[in-house]
């Protein structure tokens, strides 16, 4: 069976808002994992200027069946006017790992 698994990619201005933000889609089983990854650097053009924030990058690991759901939390809870939201899908991984992801998100 072909892999159903996303990692999304998003955004946050600090590590207490990315806890918080993991900790509630982990609560709502929209995703089996969250990775926070601090000391990150967004250079970007935002309303006509180009910006530098430090960020702390979250890596969301959830099945296709969950994005919708995803989205919606995210765009509830996320601070940011336009937060960052990409999902990646999933080609190959290894077979248990993908197996833990789906039964912890997918009822």
């Amino acid at each position: 069976m072909a892999p159903t698994a996303l990692v999304v990619l998003t955004t946050l201005a600090t590590d207490a808002d990315a806890r918080t933000l993991v900790t509630a889609l982990l609560a709502e089983r929209l995703i089996a994992c969250g990775t926070l990854l601090p000391g990150g650097r967004s250079m970007y053009r935002w309303e006509g200027e180009v910006n530098e924030e430090s960020e702390v990058v979250v890596l969301l690991k959830t099945d296709v069946s969950r994005w919708e759901a995803l989205c919606r939390a995210v765009r509830e809870r996320h601070p940011y006017e336009v937060p960052e939201l990409l999902a990646l899908r999933v080609d190959r991984g290894f077979e248990p790992y993908l197996s833990w992801l789906t039964s912890e998100v997918v009822r």
